[in-house]
């Protein structure tokens, strides 16, 4: 099955270049670094001479995570590090956050093609790999140990799903998971599983995405006058047909309050206009907030039309609607990331499908953060209980939440260290 894969990933490589054409045209891809992807050139990086820890983290969430690890790891170490990383989102937010460092170099992760991954691991030479949460390449690992390159599975992440899917071919899936020298599991459903694929040297450490450091005193928002004085409730990372849901809750809120903001901030910018078409089609009175803009209290539906905002509508919503989670076609995408709302002190609603977040949704169930909604009805009477209420926000789930953030992060950096310190002379 190996050598079948990949002789396939060969095979396909022309049809990449289409692909990519077409979500450059569809403006989902870096109008320019997109050739990362799927060519050899590395554009004349110049590297220093020191040694290289690679960490690949396919999107937001997963690089938001590693940040931690990494200023860690840069406290007396003299190391260099490449971050790859495959979505749009992630590399405008690497752009941002990677400004701090000076010897933290960010790559589009090529496609998992034998001749692209062979060519980045020569010109690059990294010391160690540190691939995270499910973002496991066949080729790559391949290549890896053929070059005598240690892997290490950080925040590791197997679903059920995903390991019937492994297990449809056993000896591949044994043979690859056995290549890795270290994996640290998120949870212990993925410990088993990594158990049965094969793997060694499994450690139970829980989800570094916990360990991700807000400044909570720096969060700044323009509109905090508004915010504070009105109320409204946050709509996250929405897709295409979860809007319906928001504005039917703010059509039974405006039949309880006078004077009710709903703010809804799309997964994907691109699709403003269209929940402005929805707005238009309600009757409702909206406004399509750019960034650094501030906004109409007039206006009852917010659009937010920017990136990377949301911890500033976090940091004073009391209730939060995070997306990607209601749709029975979005079961397979598997919900959103929880954590910088609940972080940042906000009740969170979420709908059944969130099996990514399986155990990060059980755990706020349990610190009475979350609770799972059925449809707008639901949403709305629970958003009328908060809206009622008149205290501040629980202090003491946010400490909790900090607390095992920095639990998790010690015993991570405790593992990783000691390997490093044996694996880079």
């Amino acid at each position: 099955m190996i050598l079948l894969y990949r002789v396939l990933t060969t095979f396909i490589y022309p049809l990449l270049f289409i692909y990519i054409f077409i979500r450059k045209l569809k403006k989902k891809e870096d109008p320019i670094r997109f050739k990362e992807k799927i060519l050899t050139s590395h554009f004349n990086v110049i590297k220093k001479k020191t040694k290289l820890i690679w960490f690949h983290a396919s999107s937001v969430g997963e690089f938001k995570s590693i940040l931690p690890i990494i200023e860690e790891l840069n406290i007396n170490n003299n190391y260099e590090f490449l971050i790859s990383t495959t979505t749009y989102s992630s590399s405008t937010l690497a752009q941002q956050e990677l400004k701090k460092f000076n010897n933290v170099y960010h790559r589009f992760f090529p496609f998992d093609v034998g001749f692209l991954i062979n060519k980045f691991l020569l010109f690059w030479k990294p010391d160690v790999i540190f691939l995270v949460d499910s973002e496991i390449w066949p080729n790559l690992i391949l290549k890896a140990n053929k070059l005598k390159i240690p892997l290490i599975l950080i925040n590791a992440r197997i679903t059920s799903k995903s390991f019937k899917k492994w297990m449809m071919f056993p000896s591949t899936a044994k043979n690859i998971f056995n290549l890795f020298d270290l994996c640290l599991a998120s949870n212990l459903e993925t410990k088993i599983f990594l158990e049965k694929l094969n793997a060694k040297n499994i450690y139970l450490n829980g989800n570094i995405k916990f360990t991700n450091k807000l400044d909570k005193k720096n969060i700044k928002n323009l509109n905090y006058k508004i915010l504070t004085k009105n109320r409204f409730w946050l709509a996250a990372s929405t897709h295409e047909g979860e809007e319906v849901l928001c504005i039917k809750s703010h059509l039974k809120l405006k039949d309880k309050y006078k004077k009710i903001i709903t703010i809804i901030a799309p997964r994907h910018i691109e699709r403003v206009h269209k929940i402005a078409e929805l707005c238009k089609r309600y009757d409702l009175d909206f406004q399509i907030l750019n960034k650094n803009e501030v906004f109409s209290e007039e206006k009852e539906i917010i659009i937010i039309n920017s990136f990377g905002v949301l911890q500033e509508y976090f940091k004073f919503a009391r209730s939060v609607f995070i997306g990607k989670s209601t749709l029975k076609k979005l079961e397979n995408e598997g919900g959103q990331n929880p954590i910088d709302a609940a972080k940042l002190g906000c009740k969170i609603y979420h709908g059944p499908y969130v099996y990514n977040f399986k155990e990060i949704y059980e755990l706020l169930k349990q610190k009475n953060i979350s609770k799972e909604i059925k449809d707008y009805n639901d949403l709305s009477k629970y958003l009328i209980e908060d809206l009622n209420k008149t205290h501040n926000k629980d202090k003491e789930t946010l400490y909790s939440i900090d607390d095992l953030g920095q639990k998790i992060l010690n015993d991570t950096m405790n593992i990783l260290n000691n390997i490093l310190h044996n694996e880079i002379k």
